[in-house]
């Protein structure tokens, strides 16, 4: 499952939603103000406290903010 950390007011989260909407690609959101443990799990996987949007598919490997060729490598498209 394709997870994509986010908080609201982030123009690039959209963007980065929008555009996965647009090839059919299934996610899960995290807002991490909302949610500590999503922070955290960001966090660990990062190195770096409120970097959004961060996109990971295995929890290893990740894109930070609005990259679409790095989105398709990472998402298989």
């Amino acid at each position: 499952m394709v997870k994509v950390y986010t908080i609201q007011s982030c123009p690039w989260c959209a963007k980065v939603k929008k555009y996965l909407k647009s090839k059919d690609v299934e996610f899960e959101e995290l807002d991490i103000e909302k949610d500590a443990a999503a922070r955290e799990a960001c966090k660990k996987l990062t190195g770096m406290d409120y970097a959004v949007p961060v996109t990971t598919i295995d929890n290893e490997n990740f894109v930070m903010d609005y990259d679409k060729e790095a989105l398709d490598k990472l998402v298989c498209l």
